[in-house]
């Protein structure tokens, strides 16, 4: 348990040579990956959701790859697909980008529903079928989709049920005026992600993972990850609430960011501190809500006000 402080250290520190400025950011991203799950990334372009995922995937020394979405984008263009070699007369399985450690979907939501959906399965086990055959994908994987949330014309909003695979959403947002200058400075001869190298190797990502899974909950937490979660299905204001999968992954980045501050167990503030991008996304407002400006935001805020926050003794 202790090398998960040092190793998430070290990468945030490698990271941050990269990306000027946003530490919060940085860490939700470490723990979902910790958490062994994946991360969203909405916001306008230009403000280094690329760059991010390449600066993690250099850190920890894992096979990385890129999918630029586009609506002609079909799934065996991300999974591979069986070609005829007419030498030998038989069919041979040519791997697609899925099959590496860190996978960046650029822009998920420009390519339509069905391509979207040939990344489910590898989400959520893994793994991938292709013509009735089944691969393991290498660990540990991560999937780091962006989307544009201004332009909306020629896209495919995500259905309920990928958003959910997602375990967190984050937004980068513009840098400060400083921090921005700070960038320029840096970039002024090259960009820093070329000079970059990796800290830490697959097998200490592997570690830590397992590390997070030990991690100590008190039952009292746990119950309080159960109420806040079925506190958003019962909000007036809410069509569906979070899923069973919302507490798994409520649970599991609670004892990641307890773990990657050197803690012995997790806290309720460590919960509280992971409900918004944990659950913020999968919340659907009731249309009549919106008409009174209620947004995910508010009720997610309206919840941790509202469910009692349990004292561990």
């Amino acid at each position: 348990m202790a090398s998960v402080p040092v190793t998430a250290k070290k990468i945030i520190a490698n990271i941050e040579e990269v990306i000027v400025g946003k530490r919060q950011e940085i860490v939700l991203a470490l723990v979902a990956y910790l958490s062994e799950g994946h991360v969203l990334l909405e916001d306008v372009p230009g403000v280094a959701k690329t760059m991010l995922a390449r600066a993690l995937a250099t850190s920890v020394g894992c096979h990385f790859k890129r999918i630029q979405c586009t609506p002609d984008l079909l799934p065996t263009d991300i999974t591979g697909a069986s070609i005829f070699n007419p030498k030998t007369t038989e069919f041979e399985f040519r791997a697609g980008p899925l099959f590496t450690q860190i996978l960046l979907a650029d822009e998920i939501n420009r390519t339509t529903p069905r391509t979207q959906a040939a990344l489910l399965e590898a989400m959520a086990e893994r793994r991938t079928t292709v013509d009735g055959q089944t691969y393991e994908l290498e660990r540990p994987f991560l999937v780091i989709a962006t989307q544009n949330p201004v332009d909306h014309e020629g896209t495919f909003p995500l259905p309920e049920a990928q958003l959910d695979r997602f375990l967190v959403r984050l937004s980068l947002g513009y840098p400060a005026a400083e921090e921005e200058s700070k960038m320029l400075d840096r970039m002024k001869k090259a960009h820093p992600i070329d000079s970059l190298k990796p800290v830490v190797s697959a097998e200490d990502v592997i570690a830590c993972q397992q590390a997070v899974r030990e991690m100590h909950v008190d039952p009292k937490v746990r119950d309080y990850i159960v109420a806040l979660v079925r506190a958003s299905r019962e909000h007036p204001d809410v069509s569906l609430g979070g899923s069973p999968r919302a507490s798994m992954a409520l649970y599991r980045a609670a004892q990641a960011v307890a773990a990657i501050r050197g803690q012995q167990y997790v806290l309720p503030d460590d919960v509280k501190r992971m409900v918004p991008p944990v659950l913020m996304h999968r919340l659907i407002v009731r249309p009549e809500s919106r008409l009174r400006r209620v947004n995910a935001a508010a009720i997610v805020a309206e919840l941790l006000n509202e469910v009692a926050v349990p004292v561990i003794s």
